[in-house]
């Protein structure tokens, strides 16, 4: 089975569940793009929900399919969010970020009644660091920050699109992806850390929030595990 076909199997899945009139928190991502697909599939089979997205990106795919969205700031509360992950170890703590939408993605999963996690076999670690973290901080003075990160002990750069440019978020901010040289033991640690530096807006460290996780075993079978 191929990782796109890991992708789909448990993004679908996870569209299968989403309860009739459900707020439902929209992540980013490959993995998010077959949740979109199939739950756009659902709401043209007569399914009624809302719905709020982390990215212009995951907002625009859903629009096309015809997913009601509406804003985070009208809402009470949300009753699931499914997101990916580029991370992903066995206590379900993530690192999140790899598209870019790492802070709208935390205060969607942060402020969800649940979160499910949807991820094919190779965002299954046993320890969070091979993958870069990525952490949004603001433009201003950006150096300062990075100089601050760097005498920390955290080495990396300002992320780039494809025109050379730092890669702005949807919240104008910068995307700065730090190298880890050795496992994220004490992610809840690194995350206060990272977070007292001024200027860094937030992290992609995500702990504490998964209720359910949506993956594939040995058999290529979609399995579902809770807490």
């Amino acid at each position: 089975m191929t990782t796109q076909s890991e992708k789909k199997l448990v993004g679908y899945a996870a569209a299968e569940v989403i309860e009739e009139n459900s707020v439902v928190g929209i992540g980013t991502g490959s993995t998010v793009h077959y949740f979109i697909e199939r739950l756009g599939e659902r709401v043209k089979e007569g399914l009624s929900i809302q719905a709020v997205s982390s990215s212009q990106d995951s907002s625009n795919k859903a629009k096309k399919l015809g997913i009601p969205l509406t804003d985070f700031g009208l809402l009470k509360k949300i009753d699931v969010t499914v997101d990916g992950a580029d991370e992903l170890d066995p206590n379900w703590n993530m690192i999140k970020g790899g598209g870019g939408a790492l802070f709208r993605e935390k205060m969607l999963a942060y402020h969800s009644e649940a979160m499910y996690i949807v991820v094919d076999r190779s965002k299954r670690v046993s320890a969070l660091g091979k993958h870069p973290l990525p952490i949004e901080i603001l433009p201003f003075y950006h150096q300062a920050i990075i100089q601050e990160l760097n005498r920390l002990g955290y080495t990396g750069e300002v992320r780039v699109d494809d025109s050379g440019q730092p890669y702005v978020t949807d919240n104008n901010n910068y995307i700065y992806d730090i190298h880890n040289t050795s496992p994220i033991d004490t992610p809840e640690k690194t995350h206060r850390e990272l977070k007292q530096i001024t200027g860094v807006l937030e992290t992609g460290l995500f702990f504490n929030v998964g209720k359910k996780v949506f993956s594939i075993n040995e058999d290529g079978q979609c399995v579902v595990e809770e807490k």
